[in-house]
This record gives C-alpha cells, structure tokens and sequence, in this order.
C-alpha cells in the first residue's frame, strides 16, 4: 500500500437516494481508481467509504458535490483517516452487515 493513501469517509445528504447516486458514485470511483464503498443509510443519506491517493479523494470529494445528473446535495459530511488497504474494488453495499 503506497504511503500517501488515505481514506475518506463521507455522509451526503440531500436527495440522495432514489436517483442513481449509488450506481454514479461507483462509476466516479473506478474511473477514478479509487477503491472502497457506497451504501444508502436509513436515515435517506449516502454514505461512502473510499481509499485512494488524497489528490483522487480529494477529486472524488468535489464529485460528491454535485452527484448523479438527478442527485441535489445540500451537504457532505467528510472525515479524514490513513488507509487501511482492506479493499481491492470499489462496489455499492446493498445492505450492511453488522
């Protein structure tokens, strides 16, 4: 695992869900080689966990932003942490195990 990898996770809010952010959001991911998750939380916010060069979060981060074509994001909740390196793909959750 490289040394600069980092790890974001971020809560978007808004309408999120229902509007193939999920599906958007794994496109943005591999396209941007990040690795990592995107599940829909009960509460109507998207949650993602990602890992990758901080540059490429960083981007990923500004995509969240704005989200899919149908997505109005009226919040992104970030946090910051060193890579873990559990990942290998970037995928949607459907529902988490606990």
């Amino acid at each position: 695992m490289n040394e600069a990898n980092k790890r974001l996770h971020a809560i978007v809010s808004g309408r999120v869900q229902g509007v193939s952010f999920r599906y958007h959001t794994t496109l943005e991911a591999k396209r941007l080689n990040i690795t990592g998750w995107v599940y829909n939380r009960p509460d109507r916010t998207v949650e993602v966990i990602a890992e990758g060069d901080e540059s490429t979060l960083k981007d990923l981060e500004a995509w969240l932003y704005e989200g899919s074509p149908a997505a109005k994001v009226t919040g992104v909740d970030t946090k910051w942490d060193e890579a873990t390196g559990e990942f290998d793909t970037f995928k949607t959750v459907y529902r988490k195990v606990s």
